[in-house]
């Protein structure tokens, strides 16, 4: 099998699993780790407690994609953390792979995949004494009402109305699945430097102005980059500056 093909076949060693309905397949991971030795996906139909960032709610109308990503992961958590990246990249891949456009799509700092602008999907880690959940969400149908979103913050789109593609979450699921196992087998290959290029390349505002706000304070900047430890790296009036941790506002 060629290396292309191995980008839309389900990879091996991998479980599948997916539930009409639960309350967070985040929280599914956390139990299901307790008793399980292999990296699986799980997704659900329905999620009656799921949350984003920060524990904030997170809404899913029907048609939508929720799925956490089982994983066990040995290295250090600097380096367990850059899977955002790495799942960052496996998204833009399936969507592209089920619009055949890639121009409408990029990459916003540290986890959304944007698309027209909107923010399209989510991505967040959760780690465990032994495992790390990779909690991915999409907009696949329909997005949420901008009453759920953050004043301020990138406002939601959805995959259908934006470009028209109507897939069902499953079939979704199977495009991500191999696509993430492409760019995992780069990162724990090559390290982080390919998945670092990849992703500039892809990068949402990348050398323009945005805002950065920490726990604590609001940075004003310009997009130069991503080091080489995932952190934003934003050049100020009092020069540049290096953020492991934060908001990001265009």
């Amino acid at each position: 099998m060629s290396p292309a093909d191995s980008r839309h076949t389900w990879p091996a060693g991998v479980g599948r699993t997916v539930l009409a309905s639960v309350d967070s397949t985040m929280s599914e991971a956390a139990r299901v780790a307790a008793s399980s030795t292999f990296p699986q996906w799980i997704m659900a139909q329905t999620q009656t407690a799921a949350h984003g960032r920060r524990g904030r709610p997170w809404t899913m109308p029907e048609g939508n994609f929720a799925a956490t990503l089982l994983m066990f992961p040995q290295e250090r958590p600097e380096l367990i953390a850059l899977r955002s990246f790495v799942a960052s990249l496996a998204l833009y891949d399936a969507f592209v792979a089920v619009t055949g456009r890639p121009d409408p799509f990029s990459l916003k700092w540290p986890n959304d995949v944007l698309l027209n602008g909107g923010k399209v999907a989510g991505i967040l880690l959760e780690r465990g004494a032994s495992h790390l959940a990779i909690g991915i969400g999409i907009n696949l149908a329909e997005a949420p009402p901008l009453s759920m979103v953050e004043e301020g913050a990138t406002p939601p789109v959805s995959l259908a109305h934006e470009t028209g593609a109507l897939v069902a979450p499953e079939e979704f699921l199977d495009l991500l699945a191999p696509s993430y196992a492409h760019w995992e087998a780069q990162f724990t290959t090559y390290g982080f430097g390919p998945i670092r290029e990849a992703w500039l390349a892809r990068a949402a505002r990348l050398g323009t102005e945005i805002r950065a706000r920490t726990m604590r304070e609001t940075h004003h900047g310009t997009f130069e980059t991503v080091d080489a430890f995932g952190n934003l790296v934003l050049a100020t009036s009092k020069g540049k500056l290096t953020i492991p941790a934060a908001e990001v506002y265009f």
